[in-house]
């Protein structure tokens, strides 16, 4: 009896160590599942040169990112020359990410979004991105909005678009040339003429298309636009236009003068700042432009506006981020891009790199970059997010964030803002009309060839091309936008 009463006391203790064991590895199993979770990481696609210090910065990034959302970012950077085709192959293929970069001019918003491979963002920027939808001036919100919906986050910068005249200051104050009396193209031909004579080493006048008063529906190489100086919002062929006709003869006498080069239609020069052989070139101005460009360039520049600010469709498009149909975790991804578009630390790392390796802080906390930034680390600003939240530089004025404000409640709405084309009732007549333009758009912008000759030949072309068909169909797609505005 006494070993029976020891067999069951020894069962019972086995069979409690037993249970304690398994509460015990329940108990274990528990805690990892309940305990903080593994860094969710996301994939994001961003145009730029592919920086040497990526890495190193990086790793900042995402301590600081798995500490406040538990995320970790994978970013992947495609040269600027490459982005469009390798995104077009990255959306075609299904290949699973999470954010991209997407514009007016690379990884087609429109198109992308359209052909649903970009998420929706309205209802998740309610849930996830309350914080950066409150800091974006309300124009990018609308403006990007397709057929009513947003599908990409626009960064916070300047709304419209201002182009101007960019000289070498250098040279304007060598030889004592008043840029301010530039009040058209044809104004930049005395001074273009006394850089030819006296400066064999600079180009006069880069490679770029004159300013013309549209408001383009496809790009500024096709022919269909809006007069921006008429309020009849009928779509005209600018190739037919007396302002086109007019620029492309003074390009031409540019041309034949020698200001322009003699290869100009066939060059893919992509004239950089940092190159110094030109004397003017035409950009799109943000205040203070001309800092940053003296920044990147090495040498002084001044500017002339060719005309007042303008909020084009281009403008509001022109730097997004984009969170892909193929991301397992949306919410993630905006959460992510809710924090860098309204954390300064987090915002600044990803542009400027780590303080005192690639930049350094001087009084009232201004800014100044360090070699390894130049070097290493020289990401695109404006690709990124919220420039409102950036630190100033130490050559920044102390109002530059006031006078971008400023110049975004100057900026005038472009007649067609918020319409954004369907191409597919006349893709084909589309299609053959870029043909065209690829072939007449160059040379006669960059002056190379007789407008007088060129330009009869380019329209018949575009009316063979189905130019009438398209024009009709972008004029019906218009005026059914403007009655659901009210216009």
């Amino acid at each position: 009896m006494q070993k029976k009463w020891v067999s069951i006391f020894m069962a019972v203790i086995c069979l409690t160590l037993i249970l304690s064991g398994c509460m015990g590895g329940a108990k274990e199993s528990n805690s990892t599942k309940n305990g903080e979770q593994k860094p969710y990481e996301l994939t994001w696609y961003m145009i730029g040169t592919p920086q040497k210090d990526a890495d190193k910065v990086m790793e900042k990034v995402n301590e600081y990112t798995k500490e406040k959302i538990n995320t970790k970012i994978n970013l992947k950077m495609i040269d600027w020359g490459d982005y469009d085709k390798k995104m077009q192959v990255v959306i075609a293929s299904g290949e699973p990410f999470d954010i991209a970069f997407t514009s007016s001019w690379a990884a087609n918003y429109v198109l992308n979004a359209r052909k649903g491979a970009f998420v929706e963002l309205d209802k998740l920027l309610d849930s996830e991105g309350k914080e950066l939808k409150e800091a974006l001036d309300p124009a990018f919100l609308e403006g990007a909005k397709i057929d009513g919906k947003l599908y990409a986050v626009p960064a916070n910068k300047e709304v419209g678009q201002q182009s101007v005249y960019v000289f070498n200051k250098r040279l304007v104050e060598k030889h004592n040339l008043d840029i301010k009396k530039v009040e058209s193209l044809e104004d930049l031909e005395p001074l273009l003429k006394t850089i030819k004579e006296n400066e064999p080493d600079f180009t006069p006048i880069s490679t770029f298309n004159p300013y013309l008063p549209f408001d383009y529906i496809l790009d500024d190489k096709m022919p269909f636009a809006v007069h921006l100086d008429k309020s009849d919002h009928k779509i005209v062929n600018v190739y037919e236009t007396p302002e086109m006709e007019q620029a492309l003869k003074t390009m031409h006498s540019f041309y034949k003068a020698g200001y322009i080069k003699s290869d100009a239609a066939t060059s893919n020069d992509p004239w950089p700042l940092e190159v110094e052989n030109w004397f003017v070139r035409k950009e799109m101005y943000q205040p203070y432009a001309e800092l940053t460009w003296a920044r990147t360039s090495g040498y002084d520049l001044a500017v002339q506006p060719i005309h007042e600010p303008i909020t084009f469709n281009g403008s509001v498009t022109g730097s997004m981020q984009a969170i892909s149909v193929t991301s397992k975790n949306p919410e993630r991804a905006m959460k992510f891009l809710n924090l860098l578009n309204t954390d300064p630390y987090l915002r600044t790392l990803l542009d400027k790199g780590i303080e005192d390796v690639h930049y350094e802080k001087g009084e009232n906390d201004k800014i100044k970059d360090l070699q390894a930034r130049i070097d290493n680390f020289n990401m695109p600003s404006f690709a990124i997010g919220n420039q409102f939240i950036l630190p100033l530089y130490d050559n920044d004025p102390d109002d530059k964030w006031d006078a971008f404000e400023k110049f975004n409640n100057d900026s005038t709405t472009a007649p067609t803002l918020g319409f954004y084309f369907d191409p597919n009732p006349v893709r084909t007549e589309i299609a053959a009309i870029s043909n065209v333009s690829s072939e007449f758009s160059k040379p006669l912008m960059t002056g190379s060839v007789d407008p007088e000759e060129y330009l009869p030949k380019a329209n018949k072309k575009f009316k063979e091309a189905g130019l009438d068909k398209v024009m009709a169909e972008i004029q019906k797609q218009y005026d059914a936008w403007r009655k659901t505005q009210g216009k």
